[in-house]
């Protein structure tokens, strides 16, 4: 039997924490309980999930659908496009059957990748090695999550490059289902006409777009992530803060930014490091461009944003005499004005 396979490599940068991710884990999901309803998808469709942040990990190789168990996303530091780039490769080398003399190989495999930042990482000799051995053998459709991308960048890879403009949960939805009828049709292309060229479900009434990678791409940073670690538990956070403009009416090329508090979520700590690229970045943000004071996530503490002389961030409730975590400096609190430099991550 020739398989169809399809990959999903999956950025898991800090960016994605919160809503994102669950949209992506639960989209995944949606997408194996429909394909097993489809007889064409149950015959031919093989599954494997690829996460990458800082470094890459293959949470579930080449499974047929109906062994197939939507893994558990963890998220990581960094964004490694060419490092994902690299182990996707490998991966196709390994899993997938290549056509001989003797044997009919497997279909082209369909690889959905999904980012919403820019790489942290150099790309370009994982790409020029994809454009050279796998392009021509492979249907990528490389996807932007909102406009923190450089489509450009994509779009030396695969010609198929596209960008969900918003990311609500209805967005996220109608972007699922889309992908769910664009490998159903590809299936029964494989399996009545022996045409394994993708093809892609009409993308009318939802909120995706083809996009122009002729068209120079503005990138725009649209997020900074925080990370946080539990006073009581030990135990990390990452606090995501949105970027928002503060419009001057009429000067609007003075026009400020400053970053809104979207939530706190708790890590794994351990998986964390798993996925993301050596030490924590030198980069940091001023504490006056942050509105908003989330409590801990993972004790309940009032204060889940307090910084300590070593730049990290660190949770506080009552006492008077707190320890940092990640240091292990000890004091008393005191207040400063005019706000400080704070360590975030490479997002």
């Amino acid at each position: 039997m020739r398989r169809l396979p399809i990959y999903f490599l999956i950025d898991v940068s800090e960016s994605m924490v919160g809503e994102p991710i669950e949209q992506v884990q639960n989209g995944i999901r949606n997408i194996i309980q429909e394909l097993r309803m489809d007889p064409y998808a149950l015959e031919t469709v093989f599954v494997s999930v690829i996460a990458f942040a800082g470094k890459a990990k293959s949470l579930s190789p080449l499974t047929e659908l109906y062994k197939f168990y939507p893994p558990v996303f963890s998220i990581g530091g960094g964004t490694s496009l060419g490092t994902a780039m690299e182990f996707l490769m490998n991966d196709i080398d390994r899993s997938v059957q290549k056509t001989t003399l003797e044997t009919k190989g497997d279909w082209k495999p369909i690889i959905f990748l999904f980012t919403d930042g820019t790489p942290t990482d150099k790309p370009e000799s994982a790409f020029k090695k994809w454009n050279a051995n796998y392009r021509r053998s492979c249907n990528l459709i490389a996807i932007s999550i909102g406009d923190n991308v450089n489509t450009q960048l994509l779009g030396t890879v695969t010609e198929n490059v596209l960008r969900l403009k918003d990311t609500d949960e209805y967005s996220f939805k109608a972007f699922f289902k889309w992908i769910t009828a664009s490998i159903k049709t590809s299936s029964v292309s494989v399996s009545e006409y022996s045409n394994d060229e993708i093809k892609l479900a009409p993308m009318d009434g939802i909120n995706l777009e083809k996009v122009d990678i002729g068209k120079q791409s503005f990138v725009d940073e649209n997020f900074a992530v925080i990370p946080g670690k539990c006073q009581s538990t030990k135990k990390m956070y990452l606090m995501k803060y949105a970027k928002r403009l503060k419009p001057f009416e009429g000067l609007e090329q003075f026009n400020v930014a400053d970053f809104k508090l979207v939530g706190a979520y708790p890590i794994d700590e351990e998986k964390y490091k798993e996925l993301s690229e050596g030490t924590y970045t030198n980069k940091n943000i001023r504490t006056s461009e942050l509105v908003g004071q989330p409590t801990c996530p993972c004790c309940g503490n009032q204060y889940g944003f307090v910084v300590c002389e070593c730049g990290n961030v660190f949770c506080v409730g009552e006492e008077r005499r707190n320890r940092c975590p990640w240091c292990g400096l000890e004091g008393e609190l005191t207040f400063a004005e005019g706000g400080m430099d704070v360590n975030r991550t490479r997002g």
